[in-house]
């Protein structure tokens, strides 16, 4: 049980994001379909909302990173971020156009993008090099499970409760409060972690070497560099994520498969449930083989998934493609940011994982855009495609620019 047991931080963290996934996932599936059937929107718009709001977010997660990086404090960025999210994303149910949809989601991802390099680099100090898959994979199965449970509320409120899309939304603030709770008496800044942001060894991640907090002087030292494979590794995620559009995209085409309003939160809950079912198996599987074979055979899934999304025409396929894509992010979430964790310094973390984001939250509004416009003008099926072939050739480069000896 001992070799098992994880660390406070990275079991508080994992409650947060599992209540703040059970609000955000109230709300999360359903807005492609109250933008496209309430308000109106088009496919395009509903891509250059979603993609517009993830590259805000990727922004503020380099500058948080790199500002955590510098000030040796996460926990008030990642509680600011937190915060932001919680009190703008109900405020969708007020909503009486796309723009203030799309306002909306802007201050959400903002939130998003205050906290989520400072938490993974929370999560990162908190543990040794040889448990950094498991504690990955541990909060991302938590944050899978809250995105089962938010979309089954979702759906009994609207099918046995006879409440409206509107009202779910604001009904999404009540775990939103508790994951707050949770943030801000559970998450400590000494984290008792196997690792400091000073370097190896013991000691908490954001103290100094004789145990206080950092000085002004000592917050403001230069800091290391991130290193070329670090760098490479990022050119050819952003790659991927040129073909990675937004979800939503994957709710309309089920809803082009027959797939009913009602029933869209139980098909993204049953997406969850492989998630999180996978992600720690799959990142303490990475601690021990690589976390390049995790990647490529992850990406490989993608592709699949995508091509058959591309071909499909019946009902079950649509069920049957979103379970087999909750196993492509099973093999990659948490293991893309152990990798991250393994190329570069310590003390450089907060700033590697903003990096990670920014290419990421850069990649969505592209993808999101060249997605939605192949839509439109083409159809679904060429924009699967499309998204697919992009998966494979960036598959195929990881392979190059990740050396095996990078394993763990």
């Amino acid at each position: 049980m001992a070799r098992w047991k994880l660390p406070r931080n990275v079991v508080a963290l994992s409650l947060v994001s599992f209540f703040t996934d059970v609000s955000s996932e109230m709300i999360y599936p359903l807005v492609p379909t109250f933008l496209s059937t309430v308000l109106g929107a088009s496919a395009l718009s509903v891509g250059a909302i979603e993609g517009t709001a993830e590259s805000v977010a990727a922004l503020l997660k380099y500058y948080s990173g790199a500002w955590s990086d510098r000030l040796r404090r996460r926990k008030p960025l990642v509680v600011a971020g937190y915060l932001i999210a919680s009190i703008l994303r109900p405020l969708i149910g007020l909503a009486q156009g796309a723009g203030q949809v799309f306002a909306i989601r802007v201050g959400d991802r903002i939130g998003k993008g205050m906290r989520t390099a400072p938490r993974d680099a929370l999560l990162a100090d908190a543990v040794a090099p040889s448990e950094r898959g498991r504690a990955f994979g541990f909060h991302r199965s938590a944050d899978h499970l809250g995105a089962v449970v938010g979309p089954l509320l979702a759906f009994a409120l609207l099918q046995w409760e006879g409440v409206t899309l509107r009202h779910v939304f604001l009904l999404a603030a009540i775990p939103a409060v508790v994951a707050m709770v949770v943030l801000v008496v559970g998450v400590r800044e000494d984290t008792g972690g196997k690792e400091t942001m000073m370097g190896e060894g013991g000691g908490g991640g954001i103290l100094t070497a004789g145990g206080g907090p950092a000085s002004a002087p000592e917050a403001l030292i230069p800091l290391p560099p991130l290193g070329r494979r670090f760098f490479a590794y990022l050119s050819v995620l952003l790659l991927f994520t040129l073909g990675n559009s937004t979800d939503a995209f994957l709710l309309l085409r089920a809803r082009d498969l027959g797939v009913t309003a009602a029933l869209i939160p139980v098909l993204w809950a049953a997406l969850h449930v492989v998630k999180s079912l996978s992600s720690t198996p799959a990142g303490a599987l990475s601690d021990r083989i690589g976390r390049r074979a995790l990647i490529v055979a992850g990406w490989v899934v993608y592709a699949a998934v995508y091509l058959g999304f591309a071909r499909a025409t019946h009902l079950y396929e649509a069920w049957a493609l979103f379970l087999a894509y909750g196993v492509y992010f099973g093999l990659t979430e948490g293991v893309e940011k152990a990798l991250v964790a393994d190329l570069v310094p310590a003390q450089a973390r907060g700033r590697a994982f903003g990096w990670y984001n920014l290419a990421l939250g850069l990649g969505a509004l592209p993808a999101s855009l060249l997605f939605g416009a192949v839509w439109d003008r083409w159809g679904a099926p060429t924009a699967f495609m499309l998204g697919g072939g992009i998966a494979v050739v960036a598959a195929a480069l990881l392979l190059l620019v990740i050396p095996r000896r990078l394993a763990t």
